[in-house]
């Protein structure tokens, strides 16, 4: 059992509160975790403390900043077998899907490292008498609230962005993935001053509480719902919000297509982890001359899938994924596989595909979160553009064509911030989007996030007058 606490100052304390809660691992519903609710005095003393740890971080010189990052990399990467057991623990995750999603965040955190002393500020032509140049510097103290369906990569791109740039950070992890928070808080913050790196625990109230005080920047990646708590209170504080929320990715298949490797695809991206993933497909348009054949590949791609994937974070999620699909059915949907809750412990849900979807089911609609694949049938490859596109989300969308002609249509139009054409995952690293719509604002990641994180400043120098 992992006994989670606060680290505010440089100090590991449980905090001003007596107010606790306690995680059940989703496998097998036994305790994993018991974690102090941080109060909003403990946020307000973590704020301070990072506070007053600011200026001397911010005059840190750079590569002294890197260096420290590049330490609390190796600390990750030789705990990574520990923290995957704990990931694997709190929210389900394989334990080897968890290694390479650790492994993701480790090398997030040395591209930081790298980029970091680098970070561009530029000279301007102006007269010759003069020195024109613009500057950049961070923006003070970052409030930094993260997921629990990918807990470990997330934190380390927006932590490492921050800190390598001179800012100071307050970390809150998932109230469901508190341990992976507080073994990842203990594995960086000796890297750093005291106060540079504070954790506080607890759930949404300690966010809420962080969102509404004296800081600079709030960076969070979560729900819509959340993302647009937090905009509400940057907008009455002045901070700075930067969200990755919610979102139903679709995916198009064209016509031209081989149905059997489509099926494939869109299993990998409707399964993988659980379906809990923020690129994850959660609604497929098939065009109809190929419709039939991808339905009957895609059903037995669930059944292969069925056995290799992990229980969702809760029961309460997997209650919000089978109410979408149940309501579905109900509204003319047929299940063609899965789609039942299982007997048993823990929070399993089988992969699920379900056909003869319409616009107005919720499981179009609005973000599901699980093993879930509802496909639409259209009638021509602009159809399924036009359909993809009414959505309150923009985050990401995948197209499966063999015309070049629609790839580039389909990547021009979409209103999304990533558009992949024929693989539902990959992409070089250092890539940076701006979601659109209910998906969030501001760049989330590549080089683009550590202008995030800094404030540029316009410098005029002329030399004084000669005969002082």
């Amino acid at each position: 059992m992992y006994d989670v606490g606060q680290l505010i100052g440089g100090t590991w304390t449980p905090g001003s509160g007596s107010a606790r809660l306690t995680v059940l691992n989703p496998a097998d519903s036994t305790p994993v975790t018991t974690l102090a609710v941080a109060t909003e005095a403990d946020a307000a003393a973590a704020v301070k403390a990072a506070r007053d740890a600011a200026p001397l971080w911010s005059r840190t010189p750079a590569g002294a900043r890197a260096a420290a990052l590049h330490a609390a990399a190796d600390a990750v990467e030789a705990a990574a077998d520990e923290l995957a057991g704990i990931m694997n623990a709190e929210m389900g995750k394989p334990v080897d899907g968890a290694k390479d999603s650790i492994g993701a965040g480790v090398g997030t955190l040395r591209q930081y490292a790298e980029l970091g002393p680098t970070h561009r500020g530029r000279t301007l032509a102006g007269d010759d008498e003069a020195i024109d140049l613009m500057a950049y510097g961070p923006r003070g103290v970052v409030a930094v609230v993260t997921p629990w369906n990918d807990p470990v990569a997330v934190s380390c791109g927006l932590l490492g962005a921050a800190l390598v740039t001179g800012n100071t950070v307050v970390y809150k992890p998932s109230e469901r993935t508190p341990a992976t928070g507080w073994r990842l808080a203990q594995l960086l913050a000796p890297h750093f001053p005291d106060g540079v790196f504070s954790l506080l625990s607890g759930d949404g109230t300690v966010g809420a509480a962080l969102a509404s005080a004296e800081v600079d920047v709030v960076a969070h990646v979560g729900s819509t719902a959340t993302g647009r708590a937090i905009a509400a209170a940057c907008a009455s504080t002045g901070a700075k919000a930067l969200l990755e929320n919610g979102g139903s990715d679709p995916l198009i298949v064209d016509a031209d297509v081989d149905p059997a490797w489509a099926a494939q695809q869109a299993a990998l991206g409707s399964f993988a982890n659980s379906g809990q993933i923020c690129v994850a497909v959660e609604r497929i348009y098939a065009h109809r001359d190929i419709a039939d054949a991808f339905l009957r590949e895609l059903a037995e791609q669930a059944k292969t899938w069925a056995g290799d994937i992990g229980p969702l974070v809760d029961t309460r999620l997997r209650e919000a994924v089978h109410a979408q699909v149940s309501a579905a059915v109900q509204d003319g949907a047929r299940v063609l596989s899965g789609g039942e809750v299982p007997d048993g412990p823990g929070a399993y849900y089988p992969p699920t595909v379900l056909a003869d979807c319409t616009d107005d089911m919720a499981v179009l609609r609005e973000e599901t979160f699980g093993p879930v694949a509802p496909v639409v049938v259209v009638d021509s490859f602009g159809e399924a553009l036009a359909r993809a596109a009414e959505s309150p989300y923009g985050l990401a969308a995948t197209v499966l064509t063999g015309s070049m002609s629609h790839a580039q249509q389909a990547w021009r139009e979409l209103p999304v911030g990533t558009v992949k054409v024929n693989a539902v995952f990959g992409g070089a690293p250092g890539g940076a989007a701006h979601p659109r719509g209910g998906s969030g604002q501001g760049f989330g990641y590549g080089p683009e996030l550590l202008d995030e994180m800094t404030v540029m400043k316009a410098v005029h120098l002329e030399a004084p007058p000669t005969g002082w």
